[in-house]
């Protein structure tokens, strides 16, 4: 089969673990993409802190996938091609639920992360995002208008039993977890599958096409998705029988196995 679309998550896939991307993946993804593949990033990240990356790669003719699914940027034109946000009304129920079940909850309004609270989780997001942390006394108040997912924060093991409480509590929106301790939340029927699929037809590229590559439960989506759906070593052990391939971790150039072993072969 002759790939024409790769489609890789960042943290904790392209990128190692101290969020740089490897010399070996950059050398493997820039021979890929002058074999003609259309590289595209697709990240839960909110658009912003993805940008350096994409240029880094010289992927600015390039799209990329935002707020896992929620936004796609074609970064050639600096034009948002798709977006679908959260109602205001669907943010301040999501509010009142973290409330009941005792987890911090953020949100983005006007380029800033918005809580009401502070955690180590929320200090990690604001580490991946380098994003102003807006900390307000009321986050109902704060949120005013729509936005484009939540993100609701607690210790994992924890979180996860809320997880299959709020997916059977809100079947309207779309949950998944990106880290143990990140419960994302988004419009129904947002995720990296779709935002994948929009772009293959806007590019006349086939599913059987398409390769992606991730490491979490907000990627399994796509993988199921993708003609090859490829996990790297470190992905969440519940996860493992779910694709196609396991390749090398992130922090071991899993990027760069999938590109010698499946683009330029």
């Amino acid at each position: 089969m002759k790939y024409k679309m790769l489609v890789l998550d960042m943290d904790d896939t392209l990128l190692m673990d101290d969020h740089t991307i490897s010399e070996e993946n950059k050398k493997m993804l820039a021979l890929a993409k002058e074999s003609g593949i259309h590289i595209i990033l697709a990240s839960g990240r909110p658009t912003p802190a993805m940008v350096a990356y994409a240029k880094e790669l010289n992927l600015e003719d390039s799209y990329i996938i935002s707020y896992n699914g929620a936004v796609i940027t074609d970064l050639k034109s600096n034009e948002i091609i798709f977006e679908q946000n959260l109602t205001q009304e669907q943010i301040h129920e999501l509010y009142d639920y973290s409330v009941q079940n005792k987890t911090d909850i953020i949100t983005y309004v006007d380029g800033s992360l918005v809580s009401e609270t502070e955690s180590e989780y929320i200090d990690i997001e604001l580490n991946i995002t380098g994003m102003h942390h807006n900390l307000v006394p009321s986050f109902k108040e704060a949120v005013y208008k729509p936005a484009i997912k939540c993100i609701l924060l607690e210790e994992p093991s924890y979180l996860k039993t809320v997880e299959a409480k709020l997916k059977a509590a809100m079947p309207h929106l779309s949950v998944c977890m990106s880290k143990p301790f990140f419960l994302e939340v988004a419009q129904h029927g947002i995720d990296k599958a779709a935002s994948v699929h929009f772009l293959a037809k806007r590019l006349n590229i086939e599913q059987a096409e398409v390769i992606a590559v991730g490491n979490a439960g907000n990627d399994l989506t796509m993988i199921e998705y993708a003609g090859l759906g490829v996990w790297v070593d470190n992905v969440d052990p519940e996860l493992r029988e779910r694709a196609n391939v396991i390749v090398a971790s992130n922090n071991n150039h899993g990027v760069a196995e999938v590109v010698k072993r499946f683009i330029l072969n």
